[in-house]
């Protein structure tokens, strides 16, 4: 295939095809790259028949030759064709070999003639070169002459960037070699000195506008436009370089510097500025023309690259209103393409500007000098401005009461209380005056009062505004620094005294006069510490030095990443408390309010909070916490790194040290004050003398608790209150808390100890026996369920009370006689132990809400902590919780106990009043029409003492005093039938009618069952009558009701002696077998 591939493109016609296929006989060696002849000549020598492989070799040649002549054949047209060709090219060869010779002859004959004219054209070039340059600097003085009034021009349109751009170029080319001694440009050169000071006036007073939000393109001005993107702005073309031009001519292009600290964009030039200084008149193909020369403000408001082919190349972009006549440089490609909102670009401007004027530094100190003084007008004029819109809506300071802080709202649920203690009862008496009485603060100083929301919404609406402000000194400050790093102040006059230059030995503070993102950030707080001061009433001992000076210390400090202890670096005062209203001074500001005005000593007056504020005092600390909270959190987040420890000092510190150092331990003092006198008043723990008919659970409605312990709850409450203001501090007003509470309950043991002090029902309910008894007595089940008492369920609460109630009627009937003198005759002190009880449950409940809701915060205020101080609340709050919850314990025990003491105390009196029956001989001669005696003194004092407890406990508590009355005097009124040797009918019925007089006065109590009366004093009247039975009916008795009484009940029926009554020798014995071997 090889061969056939090589032969396969020879011309041989058809006829002698036959030549191909002698061709594809040849042997492939015969077609090599590279013919080796030595195995041909070997196998020839070495054959037998030499003769043959000769004669083949011959016809291979042949073959071959026959082919050749074949192939030239064909190509022989060709072959004529190329060599005819190859003789023209000769021939051309051959004639520009000549055409060479002469134009040598020629070359070297002009040679000849320059060489003799070449002294005369040096001239021309030399003289054409000179001419040109003139024109051009005379069309640049032409230009230059016009500058100034364009400069002005500029500057009454707003356009400052396009104003001091020209400026300095127009200085620039002043500098030149060649405009130097040019005298007709003096007064240009004095001209632009002039526009340099009031463009660098100009810039700066439209950067003190915008600093403050008063400028046209201020967050304020702004939003009246609604969003920045909506705001004006112009169209202004980007240019494209033609890539075809020459590399020369990109060499010898310039790179003017934009005073951004960096190249111009390459292509962004102006005829006129080049690098050598001179005009080679050749770059004119390729520069950039005006179309739009004639423009007023001297600027093109569209370039063109004039290429090779020609063509305008223009993209269209958005840029501020401001930058519309300035040129293009990569500042104002940066602001082109920049997405930061539109005051922040042109803070940005102005700071720019003040970097191509050369003027960082004195536009720094000018800074410095008008801080305090504008942000103590700005503070002023809130406040007076504030002021009117109160007076303007309503007479008075109510108006900020309805506009609460979140705290005050957020705490309105825990200090309900205070509402409520203002309406008055039913009866028409009213708390509000004795409880305000009991308070260290004025109802407007109160948590909830008028003054708390009006300083927490003044200071809201003031540090709001003063973060506006701080968030554009930080812009400034970071990009003046930027400024003052790329390139130093040159001619900046020294202009500022000594007070201004903060730092002296910092060369960052001296390049910017001072003026830095800390100074700032120390000036403003200095100004609100003096504000809360006049708000507190607190003079500090700095107001007698000057207030810059103490600022400058503080700027002096350099930013470090190690914590520090706050009370070191933020401003400390020492503080004396008045009790007038105080204006603080800013005595010894050196720092000049005005342009002109320079070492006067401005002393600011105080800021006027009287006309907001119904009081001053050192309590609205507590409003004034969570706003400065809020304000250095918001001043943190949007510091620089460097400046980050600085939001952690100062103002925060300084409120923070004054809460912990002053405020607090003077609350401690004031309120621990009112609890002692609210606890040691004889009237505190005595019960009210005109209580409701009723008892109420309402304060508002009456509720007779304790007026001791009404006005320990009202003083926990607002101390509470104060915790929800500053929740870091909630720990140790809870404490505080705690202690009141405390001492307030050793103030109720101690009277409860007078009153129940060697009373047998006291020393009754110490027992086991009887505690166990009485826990387990389903009557408790109004009680607190910290007593323990089990879950019963409906069916067996009636027989659990059969089964406890025997129990404790015979533990106490074994303790007769009772005697009189361990009994507690006194019903006032009865009375007492109610309301302790019901005063002490109140208190209770409050403490338990104390821990439910007082100590949590919610989700937007523990925001506002940081996460470390968060957790060490969470576990302070918690230990906090307990003790709280365990002095409630504390408080429901005591209170039980008292309810404990009354029941066992009416079951006490009760026995002492029934075992009388032991004394009485009930074999009447005549059936008597009362009661007796010991019955009517026991009804009696029963209905005395529930009215006189009713208004003091609630019905259930009522019932569970005078409940175990019934049971006690069933089962005595039974026993006392073992103590008795005879009784007649007319006894029967006179013990009858004591139990009925007695149901009647149990009956008449509300909270008393009457169902549960009757069936137990009916049991007496039915045991009883069981006496005049027959034996034979008082044994068929017995045997249908075996169980209605016990075994010993029904053999002391037997026992006793009945007129009329026969009995049978074996009738015990008989009633023994009829009844269960087991006692009932």
């Amino acid at each position: 295939m090889f061969r056939k591939g090589i032969f396969d493109g020879l011309p041989i016609s058809e006829e002698k095809s036959f030549l191909r296929e002698e061709l594809l006989r040849i042997d492939e060696s015969w077609t090599a790259a590279r013919f080796d002849s030595l195995p041909h000549v070997v196998h020839i020598l070495t054959s037998k028949d030499r003769e043959g492989e000769v004669q083949i070799l011959k016809e291979q040649s042949e073959i071959i030759e026959e082919v050749v002549d074949e192939v030239v054949h064909a190509y022989h047209g060709g072959f004529n064709k190329a060599i005819q060709n190859y003789s023209q090219i000769l021939r051309f060869f051959s004639e520009s070999a000549e055409s060479i010779a002469v134009l040598k002859v020629d070359l070297a004959e002009a040679k000849n003639l320059l060489g003799s004219r070449n002294k005369q054209l040096h001239q021309l070039w030399y003289r054409s070169v000179t001419l040109r340059h003139i024109i051009s600097l005379l069309d640049q003085i032409e230009s230059i002459a016009k500058v100034p009034a364009r400069i002005e021009k500029l500057i009454s349109e707003k356009q400052l960037y396009a104003a001091v751009q020209l400026h300095v170029q127009s200085t620039l080319m002043l500098e030149r070699e060649g405009l130097q001694a040019v005298g007709a440009l003096q007064d240009v050169r004095s001209e632009l000195t002039k526009l340099r000071g009031v463009l660098f006036f100009k810039v700066v007073e439209d950067l003190h506008s915008h600093l403050y939000n008063k400028g046209e393109y201020s967050l304020a001005s702004l939003s009246s436009y609604g969003r920045d993107d909506d705001f004006p702005t112009t169209t202004v073309a980007a240019f494209s370089m033609n890539i075809s031009q020459p590399l020369s001519r990109r060499t010898r292009s310039l790179k003017v510097d934009n005073q951004f600290g960096a190249p111009a964009i390459e292509g962004f030039r102006r005829q006129g500025f080049t690098d050598g200084g001179s005009f080679d008149g050749q770059d004119d193909e390729s520069a950039f023309e005006l179309i739009d020369g004639a423009a007023s403000d001297g600027f093109p408001s569209s370039l063109k690259v004039n290429g090779g082919d020609g063509q305008l190349k223009t993209v269209p972009r958005q840029l501020p209103r401001w930058l519309s006549n300035s040129t293009p440089n990569e500042f104002v490609e940066a602001m082109n393409k920049s997405d930061a909102p539109l005051h922040v670009k042109y803070l940005q401007t102005l700071v720019e500007c003040l970097s191509m004027l050369g003027k960082v530094a004195a536009a720094g100190a000018i800074i410095c000098q008008r801080l305090r003084p504008t942000i103590h007008e700005i503070i002023t004029s809130k406040i007076k401005s504030h002021a009117a819109v109160i007076n303007s809506s309503r007479p008075g300071i109510g108006q900020a009461g309805r506009t609460a802080s979140p705290f005050l709202q957020y705490s309105k649920g825990v200090l309900e209380s205070y509402q409520v203690l203002k309406q008055k009862r039913q009866n028409g008496a009213n708390l509000t005056g004795a409880l305000l009485a009991v308070s260290p603060v004025s109802q407007v100083m109160a948590p909830m009062g008028a003054a708390q929301a009006a300083s927490c919404e003044l200071l809201n609406i003031i540090l709001d505004t003063i973060v506006r402000i701080l968030e554009n000194h930080v812009i400034v400050g970071e990009f003046l620094e930027s400024k003052s790093s790329q390139q130093s102040d040159i001619g900046t006059p020294n202009f500022v005294t000594g007070d201004i230059n903060w730092n002296p030995d910092s060369e960052a503070s001296q390049v910017t006069g001072g003026y830095s993102v800390g100074f700032s950030l120390m000036v403003v707080q200095s100004e609100c510490q003096q504000l809360i001061c006049e708000i507190l009433r607190a003079t500090p001992e700095a107001a007698s030095a000057d207030a810059a000076v103490q600022t400058a210390r503080l700027a002096n400090k350099v930013p470090s990443k190690d914590k520090r202890d706050s009370s070191e670096e933020g401003l400390s005062f020492a503080f004396r408390f008045t009790d007038a209203a105080i204006s603080i001074p800013n005595q010894g500001v050196d720092l000049i309010r005005g342009w002109g005005r320079k070492g006067t000593n401005v002393q600011p007056e105080g800021y006027g909070t009287a006309a907001v504020l119904p009081e001053q005092g050192i309590y609205l600390a507590a409003s004034v916490y969570r706003p400065v909270l809020q304000f250095t959190d918001k001043v943190a987040s949007m510091l620089p790194q460097k400046y980050s420890q600085f939001g952690n000092d100062g103002l925060q510190a300084f409120v923070e040290n004054f809460l912990k150092d002053h405020f607090l331990p003077a609350m401690f003092v004031d309120y621990r004050k009112c609890v002692q006198q609210a606890i040691s008043s004889p009237a505190a723990f005595r019960p009210r003398a005109h209580p409701n008919p009723t008892y109420t659970p309402l304060i508002e409605n009456g509720r007779p608790v304790l007026q001791g312990l009404l006005a320990i709850d009202f003083l926990a409450k607002e101390v509470l209150g104060w915790a929800q203001a500053m929740p870091k501090y909630a720990g140790d007003l809870a404490e505080y808390v705690q202690t009141f509470l405390e001492r307030a309950y050793e103030r109720c043991r101690t009277s409860y100890m007078e009153a129940v002090l060697e009373k047998q029902s006291y020393m009754l309910i110490g027992r086991h026996d009887i505690e166990s008894l009485m826990r387990n007595d389903p009557a408790s089940a109004c009680l607190p369920n910290s007593l323990g008492l089990p879950n019963l369920e409906s069916s067996d609460v009636d027989a659990k009370a059969v089964e406890v109630e025997t129990e404790m009627s015979d533990l106490l009937l074994n303790l007769r006689p009772i005697k009189q003198e361990n009994l507690i005759r006194d019903d006032h002190k009865l009375i007492l132990l109610a309301s302790i009880s019901d005063s002490l449950e109140y208190v209770a409940d409050s403490i338990e809400r104390f821990g439910q809701t007082s100590l949590k915060v919610p989700n937007h205020m523990e925001e506002e902590n940081h996460t470390h101080q968060h957790r060490q609340h969470t576990r302070t709050k918690s230990a906090l919780t307990k003790n709280l919850a365990s002095l409630a314990d504390e408080y429901r025990r005591l209170a039980i106990d008292c309810l404990k003491v009354l029941r066992v105390e009416m079951q006490l009196e009760t026995i002492f009043h029934m075992q009388e029956m032991a004394n009485q001989e009930y074999v009447e001669d005549q059936d008597a029409e009362e009661p007796d005696d010991f019955i009517i003194s026991l009804t009696a004092q029963i209905t005395r003492r529930d009215e006189e407890m009713a208004p003091f406990v609630a019905e259930v508590k009522r019932n569970y005093i005078f409940g175990g009355i019934c049971g006690i005097a069933a089962n005595a009124s039974i026993k006392a039938l073992a103590d008795m040797k005879s009784i007649n009918l007319f006894g029967v019925q006179q013990i009858c009618r004591n139990s009925i007089a007695l149901e009647q006065a149990l009956a008449a109590i509300p909270s008393i069952s009457n169902e549960a009366v009757q069936k137990r004093l009916d049991c007496v009247r039915t045991y009883y009558e069981l006496l005049n039975l027959p034996f034979e009916a008082l044994l068929a008795f017995i045997t249908e009701h075996e169980r209605s009484f016990s075994p010993a009940e029904y053999l002391n029926l037997m026992k006793v002696k009945v007129p009329g009554r026969e009995i049978p020798v074996d009738a015990e014995q008989r009633v023994s077998e009829i009844l269960p071997p087991y006692p009932f």
